[in-house]
């Protein structure tokens, strides 16, 4: 039996079985099969040699398709790698997927990459794959040290199949000690290069000896290629983010710089509309309150604000104060008050010279304000003196003074004449102080009522109108607590009787403040410092320093009620009550005088008490009482 009778394929189609083998992709081993069989069977010499060249030509074929497939891998590995590039946003998430591809291309146990430190002049892992040991992902290897830092020094790719036995690179115990604890022998290295700078080393290792080709040599350069350009854009997309973010901040800043112009150009001109208007105070801290979005409010000279400006010398700069920032309201050295700021304890440059400038505005509508207010009173005090000391003044041309003042002449009014009486106030020195605050004062009351006052005789004089239903009296005791309240300190207050119309008869102006004056010395006399009275209020006394002698008023203050009742009723009050005096206030004279029985005197008696109140007995009042039953006798025609 010969071959060919036993196997007619074999001998006209020896490649046969290996096409099988490589149609189904056969491992490497398969292919000794078909050989090993025929020699079983027999086969002739020329049989075999013509299976063994068919041999020869499948595994080349093999090779080529493993070869086309593992490039079509490689370029796919690559094509994804450049794709991830193109969409690149982790930087990290990047460097980590090339070391997987390359780890996995090259059939290595281990793949990691490390990146030079320029500032510390030596190369670190950045990232690994298939490491198990803590020590060697965290070394870091000078330039020249170990096989990565050769490569990193050199900029050219090192491989060794056998790490420890390679005497070409440096050792280092601390390189060796974490190759050794990762088990690393056999290594390839390639440089990760942006133009001629290396910028670190792209690694392949395995824990047994192993020769590197050339193909997986410039694979693992490909993939170090792609890392470099990943990292090259990763900087680049963190230079350009830095850059943006800087340009946006400077565009933040410009527009808030920008914001900040163009608030303070408005608060310059809503100020400087105010001052053209002859705005106020409020107004001014208002307006910065809008602007500053904070609450400004005005605090006197005399505050705890102004006290904190004063001791700190701050030179007409803002200063923060707690939660507040206060501004000097002053003038020629002088500190008029303060702009406070609540609810912005952080305010900019900008906002602060704005506060500032309002304290610069608010300073000058007060020295406006002054300066008026000085004025006025001048021309105010300058009226008056004229209406005491020179009477025969032409009335037409007082009268248009006046008028200038929105003060009317024509109207009744009462003069004033007010002093101050706290302890020493005789002292010459003390009292020409005491003239100038109390004139001071009494001007501003003068300016807001509509009338006129003036500084003299050590204290100050008022004309003021009197409204519906007032008294001179009435006048006296609040021109008293105001002044008072204003300089607290007590203020003694004396007025006149109404003068009817002060540019009628100016003569009566000076005849008035010298019953005020004397009204005011009778109050100091009797102990009633501090209170304003006119002479009406002081019973007969006021009687004796009043020039009018009112006599009528006082019979009718006095007993006016008893002499009305009589005249109503036709009584005989009056006379009961004057022969009471006369007898010396017993019911039981009084009666034999009358001619009446004691129970009449004594019901006369409860009459006159209803009708003058139950202190009409007492020696003041009955003093009184007396005066006005005889000037009421004597006199008739003027008295009710």
């Amino acid at each position: 039996m010969t071959m060919s009778h036993d196997h007619p394929q074999l001998s006209d189609h020896p490649e046969a079985p290996y096409l099988a083998l490589l149609a189904r992709g056969a491992p490497a081993e398969a292919y000794d099969r078909p050989a090993l069989l025929a020699r079983a069977d027999g086969a002739r010499p020329e049989a075999l040699a013509r299976l063994d060249a068919a041999k020869r030509l499948a595994l080349r074929v093999r090779a080529d398709l493993e070869g086309r497939r593992r490039r079509e891998a490689e370029l796919s590995a690559l094509f994804e790698t450049a794709h991830d590039l193109a969409g690149l946003r982790d930087l990290d998430a990047v460097l980590r997927a090339i070391v997987q591809r390359a780890r996995s291309l090259l059939g290595t146990e281990v793949a990691y990459l490390s990146l030079n430190d320029p500032t510390a002049g030596d190369t670190y892992m950045r990232v690994t794959e298939g490491s198990v040991a803590a020590r060697f992902q965290q070394l870091r290897l000078g330039m020249g040290e170990g096989l990565g830092g050769l490569v990193a020094q050199t900029a050219r790719p090192y491989v060794t199949a056998s790490y420890f036995d390679d005497e070409r690179f440096q050792h280092t115990s601390t390189i060796d000690s974490g190759v050794r604890d990762e088990g690393l022998v056999a290594i390839l290295g390639v440089p990760l290069m942006l133009g001629s700078t290396v910028i670190g080393v792209l690694f392949a290792a395995d824990r047994h000896p192993r020769v590197f080709a050339r193909e997986e040599i410039a694979l693992l350069g490909s993939f170090a290629a792609h890392a470099a350009v990943a990292i090259d854009t990763a900087n680049l997309l963190a230079e350009t983010r830095s850059a943006l973010a800087e340009l946006e901040k400077a565009n933040e800043t410009i527009r808030n710089h920008s914001a900040v112009l163009e608030r303070a150009s408005e608060v310059h001109d809503r100020l400087t509309e105010l001052v053209l208007r002859g705005g106020g105070v409020r107004e001014v801290a208002d307006a910065v309150s809008e602007v500053l979005d904070g609450t400004v409010e005005f605090a006197d000279a005399d505050s705890a604000q102004a006290a904190v400006l004063q001791l700190s010398g701050s030179d007409g700069h803002a200063l923060r104060h707690g939660a507040d920032w206060l501004a000097g309201v002053s003038a020629g050295g002088e500190l008029l008050g303060a702009l406070v700021l609540h609810g912005q304890p952080g305010l900019d440059p900008v906002d602060r010279r704005t506060l500032e400038r309002a304290a610069m505005v608010t300073s000058l509508l007060l020295l406006a304000r002054r300066s008026a207010g000085e004025a006025e009173q001048r021309v105010r005090g300058e009226l008056l003196d004229d209406l005491l000391d020179a009477p025969g003044r032409d009335p037409r041309l007082l009268r248009e003074r006046a008028a200038r003042l929105r003060a009317d002449l024509e109207a009744p009014h009462v003069v004033l004449a007010a002093r101050i009486d706290g302890p020493d106030a005789g002292s010459a020195a003390r009292r020409t102080a005491e003239g100038r605050r109390i004139g001071s004062a009494a001007a501003y009351l003068a300016t807001t009522r509509h009338g006129l006052a003036s500084t003299r005789d050590g204290g100050t004089v008022l004309l003021l109108p009197l409204g519906p239903g007032d008294t001179p009296a009435e006048v006296a005791r609040g021109v008293a607590k105001q002044l008072g309240t204003a300089l607290r300190e007590p203020v003694t207050v004396g007025a006149s009787a109404v003068v009817a119309a002060p540019a009628v008869t100016p003569p009566a102006i000076a005849t008035a403040y010298a019953e005020a004056r004397r009204c005011l010395e009778a109050l100091r006399l009797l102990g009633r410092s501090g209170e304003g009275a006119a002479a009406q209020d002081l019973g007969f006394l006021g009687l004796l320093l009043a020039d009018t002698r009112d006599i009528a008023g006082f019979v009718e203050r006095t007993i006016g009620a008893v002499v009305a009742y009589d005249r109503r009723r036709g009584t005989d009050l009056v006379r009961t009550l004057d022969a009471y005096f006369a007898n010396g206030m017993s019911p039981a004279r009084t009666k034999e005088h009358l001619h009446v029985h004691v129970n009449t005197v004594a019901q006369r008696i409860e009459r006159i008490g209803r009708l003058l109140g139950p202190d009409w007995q007492c020696p003041a009042r009955a003093l009184e009482i007396q005066l006005a039953l005889r000037l009421h006798v004597a006199a008739p025609a003027m008295t009710p």
